[in-house]
């Protein structure tokens, strides 16, 4: 049974619920690049971890804690689809984004899957006639020129290879299928039951490739598996659980701007634990990511 319609004042308390748990989560996945750049197996290895190690966690508050609200059992061929759906698109942003680094210069990689929120209004507008108005798009094109500036302008798009840049568009389209998706299901089932499947249909689909692909698969220290837990849990569970809750309230095409805060927010992590400096460039990137969310959040 999906949940019963809220009356406006109920709605408008989960909404601002809804938008500070999509801002937390924002910054629980900004946390990610940090967790990679230090973890000790390849690239690869450490996305299949990241969802490994977060799946019992899923399950288990999905046994002992089950939703308070109406929740949905999945009773046939579709639902399960439906439910796994999301994470084949996850797994295919991830081989793509991780992939890029290596074809086509970081900033290149970096900027060009930060399109991700332009694919997401594309299809919310085509796949379900979303209203896009001109305030929203005013308020994207000024959170997308703060990511370029934050990233080092337009002269840091040089170098690149077309093959590296056309496969981190791809990463961009498929994060865009992967919101879309699990903006759609959230609407049936709940947070719960959709990270527990996803999360599950993801590690079963990056095992192979990490297994092919990386020479060290298991890390060999305490270090090494602190690193990949706080991944899981901290970006995978915390970041990705909150932003999956936040999708029964906000629209889809608002929730993937917001989560451009995430470059916002691993630059000031790598200043403050991997001493990389923050320019003024950053800086005044920074501030327009934030305008233009502001903006957005008008429209």
């Amino acid at each position: 049974m999906a949940d019963l319609p809220l009356p406006h004042a109920a709605r408008s308390s989960h909404n601002r619920l809804a938008l500070l748990a999509l801002l937390a989560g924002a910054v629980a996945i900004g946390g990610s690049p940090i967790f990679v750049r230090l973890s000790e197996v390849g690239p690869v290895a450490t996305a299949f971890w990241r969802v490994a190690l977060a799946f019992l966690p899923f399950l288990g508050a999905l046994r002992f804690f089950p939703p308070a609200t109406a929740d949905t059992r999945p009773s046939g061929l579709r639902d399960y689809l439906m439910l796994l759906l999301p994470g084949v698109f996850l797994t295919i942003d991830l081989l793509a984004w991780h992939l890029s680094l290596d074809m086509t210069s970081v900033a290149n990689a970096t900027l060009l899957a930060n399109l991700a929120p332009v694919f997401v209004t594309l299809g919310a507008w085509l796949l379900f006639r979303a209203k896009i108005t001109r305030i929203f798009l005013a308020g994207l094109a000024m959170t997308l020129a703060g990511v370029v500036i934050l990233k080092g302008g337009p002269l840091a798009m040089g170098g690149g290879e077309i093959a590296g840049d056309a496969t981190a568009i791809v990463a961009a389209i498929f994060y865009a299928a992967y919101m879309l998706a699990i903006g759609y299901v959230r609407t049936r089932f709940s947070t719960l039951r959709i990270m527990v499947w996803s999360t599950f249909s993801t590690a079963l689909l990056v095992l192979p490739f990490a297994l092919v692909f990386e020479d060290v698969l298991v890390p060999v220290t305490l270090y090494g598996w602190a690193m990949l837990l706080g991944l899981a849990l901290v970006c995978h569970v915390g970041g990705q659980g909150l932003v999956t809750y936040a999708l029964a309230y906000l629209p889809t095409a608002f929730s993937s701007l917001t989560l451009l805060l995430q470059p916002v927010v691993a630059a000031v992590l790598a200043w403050l634990l991997l001493g990389e400096a923050v320019g003024p460039m950053q800086a005044i990137g920074g501030t327009i990511v934030l305008a233009g969310i502001l903006v957005a959040r008008r429209g």
